[in-house]
């Protein structure tokens, strides 16, 4: 396992993140436990900033809130001076209860409802990256009904594939996001924005994919992107403000992940910006950037107990632990490969290749496939590194197991930003409505039962 940011071993021989023990966050805690290095968020948060400062070029940088969205992250976006970005109204909600400035947020999403873009109007949120021609149309009728001028940048795919999961290409011409360039799409729908007193026209914006260590489909994208806003100048004598290049940053998941540093994206994407938009003599516009995954991605570490073991001589021996595709939709969801320890005896040297397994009745939940680890035992802690980005974000209630809780660490000392589900939470919204009287019976006697 890689240690990340404040992740070290201890003199006991356990993993310590942010300089709390991984076994006393468990005793206190309980598992599957969600651990979030708040000094490595910062530090990325701050290295995007940094970098972009030192290359002279005007920029923002806005956090894909979807990668891992609660109030806590909201206020460290907030004090680390970056824009955010939300793809619904619950981060929406999310946000303007943390108290992050609206002017600062962003409106992303391909089916974005009338309570949806009201609710943002009504916040006098900063911009709206508007997706399709029913969304055009939908936001200026509202923005006029309500007084409004609304600021927003216009999604197009630029037919650009990166080298990534196939559910992770955005910007292809077969995409569900964005108005297409290559069939005319995008072309008519800047000239329609900019028949639409109600909206002001910033610019475009373009997502080509997420985990992305190619960096040459940026490259090719902003190629792109520079020859359909110089036709734009040229017929509509339209000349963007910004350009939002998106974000898919990729990070290190496993050993054999060699993801570029953030300097390194920053730099192929301004270097890019430069070269593409100063050969057609256009003014080089605002640069925007979208990191989510590389925020957080690496910052969280998941920890498991270890319960039950099944060998099947010859073939496999599986370890099952107390969370899986509850907490962790990635693998099942894209094959996705994760790097894990023995938290308690993280000194100690491979003996066994395991399988880890979750917990549901599924036999898609398997966390690790062939991981090499120490003779494992029933109690162990196992610890699942880069965990931070659409972990908790997607977790869910399959079979009825309720979502982890999450832990920030710093300093020695860890903050509990969201509680653990309770038996109670899952059947909060639930009743039957002709036999009210007994359903309350039975919860009262659930209640007594389990000590809830």
């Amino acid at each position: 396992m890689f240690l990340h940011g404040t992740s070290t071993v201890n003199k006991r021989g356990h993993l310590e993140i942010g300089g709390c023990d991984t076994l006393d966050l468990v005793q206190k805690f309980g598992t599957p436990l969600f651990v979030y290095d708040e000094k490595l968020i910062r530090q990325k948060c701050r290295n995007y900033i940094q970098v972009f400062k030192e290359t002279g070029y005007p920029f923002r940088v806005a956090y894909a809130s979807k990668a891992f969205c609660t109030m806590k992250v909201c206020k460290i976006i907030e004090e680390e001076n970056m824009c955010l970005d939300v793809v619904s109204a619950g981060e929406l909600f999310t946000a303007l209860a943390a108290g992050f400035p609206a002017e600062r947020i962003h409106f992303h999403g391909n089916n974005k409802t009338r309570q949806e873009i009201q609710m943002a109007l009504e916040a006098n949120i900063g911009c709206f990256v508007v997706d399709n021609f029913y969304e055009l149309t939908m936001l200026a009728d509202l923005a006029r009904k309500y007084g409004k001028t609304a600021h927003i940048l216009l999604r197009v795919s630029p037919g650009v594939e990166c080298h990534t999961h196939q559910y992770m290409v955005t910007g292809q011409q077969d995409s569900k996001f964005g108005f297409d360039i290559k069939s005319g799409q995008a072309y008519k729908a800047v000239s329609e924005a900019l028949q639409l007193s109600s909206l002001h026209l910033l610019g475009v914006h373009s997502h080509i994919g997420s985990q992305i260590f190619e960096t040459r489909g940026f490259e090719a994208a902003i190629e792109c992107l520079a020859e359909f806003l110089a036709q734009l100048q040229d017929k509509l004598s339209f000349t963007a403000q910004v350009l939002n290049v998106g974000g898919g940053f990729g990070i290190r998941y496993h050993a054999e992940d060699i993801p570029p540093t953030e300097e390194a994206y920053i730099k192929v994407i301004t270097d890019s910006v430069h070269r593409s938009f100063t050969k057609r003599a256009y003014p080089i516009p605002e640069i925007w950037i979208e990191p989510g995954r590389s925020i957080v991605g690496e910052a969280g570490t998941t920890l498991y107990t270890v319960g039950s073991m099944k060998e099947v001589e010859g073939i496999r021996k599986y370890v099952s632990v107390d969370g899986g595709m509850t907490d962790n939709l990635r693998p099942a969801l894209y094959q996705a490969k994760y790097e894990a320890v023995l938290a308690n005896r993280i000194n100690e040297k491979p003996e066994e290749m395991v399988s880890i397994a979750g917990k549901c009745c599924e036999s898609g939940d398997m966390l690790i496939w062939n991981i090499q680890l120490p003779k494992v035992n029933h109690g162990d802690i196992l610890a699942v590194s880069c965990t931070g980005a659409y972990g908790y974000a997607m977790a869910n209630n399959y079979n009825r197991i309720p979502r982890p809780a999450v832990v920030f660490v710093r300093n020695g000392q860890a903050e509990l930003i969201v509680k653990r589900e309770t038996y109670k939470d899952l059947i909060t919204n639930e009743y039957i409505p002709e036999t009210v009287n007994t359903l309350k019976n039975h919860s009262y006697m659930a209640e007594r039962i389990l000590g809830i």
